[in-house]
């Protein structure tokens, strides 16, 4: 194997942690939170921007990458977590990033993700990369648009 199909599997995989036992997305989704906590030292202007940039690579390398693979590793294998990275950064785009709002994130993200409620389910059919990716895609919306409510309401 070259090292450049090792290199997209690392990232694929969420730096490995794809091929953690049980539950591998929530593993994956774990990772990106840890991965944007160092955000928290930025002047809050920045940190959107950011986040948005970080989504938009990872989303290139992830359909990218699921469409490099997808021979060895079929069409939609566990072991491939970039996309619950993706979705859970979606889930947290605009929020202050405090602990209660990463784990509100976090878990209202993954309750999309394992539920696939409101169209979630149908992405799952387009095939290669880009079926892979906008699953989790929606449900990080879902989940933002939850945790604007919360927002709305707390402030009103």
């Amino acid at each position: 194997m070259s090292n450049s199909i090792k290199t997209w599997k690392i990232l694929l995989s969420g730096f490995g942690s794809g091929w953690l036992p049980l539950a591998p997305g929530t593993w994956g989704a774990a990772v990106a939170i840890l991965m944007v906590w160092p955000l928290v030292a930025l002047p809050t202007i920045w940190i959107t921007p950011i986040l948005t940039v970080l989504i938009l690579i990872f989303l290139w390398i992830g359909v990218k990458g699921s469409n490099l693979v997808e021979a060895e590793w079929g069409d939609d294998p566990k072991q491939t977590v970039i996309d619950e990275m993706i979705g859970v950064w979606i889930a947290i785009l605009g929020m202050p990033l405090t602990w209660p709002w990463l784990l509100g994130g976090f878990v209202l993200f993954r309750f999309f993700d394992i539920a696939k409620p409101l169209g979630i389910r149908q992405l799952e059919a387009i095939k290669g990369g880009w079926g892979i990716m906008l699953d989790d895609v929606l449900a990080g919306v879902y989940a933002n648009l939850v945790l604007q409510v919360v927002i709305l309401i707390i402030h009103a």
